[in-house]
């Protein structure tokens, strides 16, 4: 009974909610929500990683980790939220990004990584208000171009022979989907600027009668290139994302998926996963800087 006791108090220690500083690039501090339990497993994680760990080696640890949307939705003032134990697959994309880069930089603390995640999740890597974080991904691939962190493969155009036209609307037409929009009616239009910002740029991607297990795609789909699934869907630019892992029978994706509840490699083909979805129309593939 003494044991089972230590062992509830243990759980509920480590999945207890903190606070603490994390300072930006620009010096600014920002309040940071996390369990003790992400704190242990970001260290554990950098401690054991090999020097050559990249995106397949982080997300890797991932794999049966539940899905769970909202994740970063938990206060009303935006601050970051570091959720290692429960992921969608933007958190899955962000946190294993964080990883590498902490890795890539021979840095092994938690405040490393959270002062990537704060780069990356956030517009110039300046963490305001909600408006500061990066909600399309082709805003966040277009941010994190810009800052040096990854690149968009857009060749050859033997497979990347389909273009994207953005015209970007869906959060400020759909703003009681969000809990920050509903209660903050003023950041609305500043939405809605970013999405302006945002349509009428293009970009080419492989549509998804391209994504074959053919010697091309090979040629321009790395290991551990992020998935950006393109979509047909009003309003919005990207349906999915993921981790491009090649195994003998074509493309896999490594994702945390709505489907299976959890953070899983499909079992099928990226080509076969995107034929069960007429809304995906293709992807594009952003990789990260060496």
């Amino acid at each position: 009974m003494v044991k089972y006791y230590l062992a509830s108090l243990l759980t509920l220690l480590l999945v207890a909610v903190s606070s603490v500083a994390a300072t930006t690039d620009n010096g600014k501090q920002t309040d940071t929500a996390y369990s003790a339990a992400d704190s242990v497993f970001v260290e554990t994680a950098l401690s054991k990683a090999p020097a050559d760990a990249g995106e397949i080696y982080f997300a890797n640890l991932f794999l049966g980790r539940p899905y769970v949307a909202h994740t970063l939705e938990v206060n009303d003032s935006e601050q970051l939220v570091v959720n290692t134990r429960q992921l969608d697959c933007t958190t899955l994309v962000e946190n294993v990004a964080a990883l590498v880069l902490c890795s890539r930089s021979g840095e092994r603390s938690f405040k490393a990584f959270r002062e990537k995640l704060i780069r990356l999740r956030y517009r110039n890597g300046v963490l305001t208000d909600y408006t500061s974080r990066l909600h399309y991904f082709s805003d966040w691939i277009d941010d994190k171009n810009a800052m040096g962190l990854v690149s968009e493969v857009q060749a050859p155009q033997t497979v990347f022979t389909a273009v994207q036209t953005l015209d970007i609307n869906f959060m400020s037409t759909h703003t009681k989907a969000y809990k920050a929009l509903a209660g903050h009616p003023a950041f609305v239009p500043v939405i809605a600027s970013q999405e302006k910002k945002l349509t009428g740029k293009k970009y080419r991607f492989i549509p998804k009668d391209k994504v074959d297990g053919s010697k091309a795609l090979r040629q321009a789909v790395h290991d551990g290139d992020i998935i950006a699934i393109t979509c047909s869907k009003p309003g919005l630019d990207i349906a999915h994302l993921g981790f491009a892992v090649w195994r003998k029978d074509g493309l896999h994706l490594l994702n945390a998926s709505q489907l299976h509840k959890k953070v899983v490699l499909e079992p099928m083909t990226l080509g076969e996963y995107l034929k069960m979805h007429p809304t995906h129309t293709g992807i594009r593939v952003v990789r990260c800087k060496k």
